[in-house]
């Protein structure tokens, strides 16, 4: 009887071990261990540090950029994010701009996530966003 809500996923498939352990297989399985390989967690992590000291968390364990939610600040991030790939490719080095790709694009993705479906709405005077729950904001550039 299931009584917490929960079940245990089970492929059909078994990985055995040596002692006798059975696990289910990982094929298809998100290894979230390789995102430690490389400097750009520790640089992303330290990214968020520095920019806390400047803005402030809202309250404990809420972070500034996560009162995002709307088009507005997702294409603040798209530029942002659009700004600092250009300098990242430039060599620029006044500033971390890999960690602030990383940082911006991760903040559209998680206002992407906070808008729910709405009708077209002006962001400025020259472009449009809409979302939809399928594929999340569009920006359309006017003429």
């Amino acid at each position: 009887m299931n009584t917490d809500g929960y079940t245990i996923k089970d492929s059909g498939k078994r990985q055995e071990f040596d002692s006798g352990m059975s696990r289910d297989s990982q094929d298809g399985k998100t290894d979230y261990t390789t995102i430690f390989n490389g400097p750009m967690l520790d640089r992303w992590a330290e990214h968020l540090t520095k920019g806390a000291i400047v803005h402030p968390d809202e309250a404990p364990g809420l972070p500034n950029w996560m009162l995002a939610g709307g088009p507005e600040e997702w294409v603040r991030f798209r530029k942002s994010s659009t700004r600092h790939f250009v300098q990242w490719l430039r060599g620029d080095t006044d500033e971390d701009h890999a960690a602030a790709v990383f940082f911006n694009i991760n903040g559209c993705e998680y206002v992407k996530e906070k808008m729910a479906a709405v009708p077209v709405v002006t962001v400025g005077p020259a472009m449009t966003a809409k979302t939809t729950p399928e594929s999340g904001p569009q920006v359309d550039w006017l003429p």
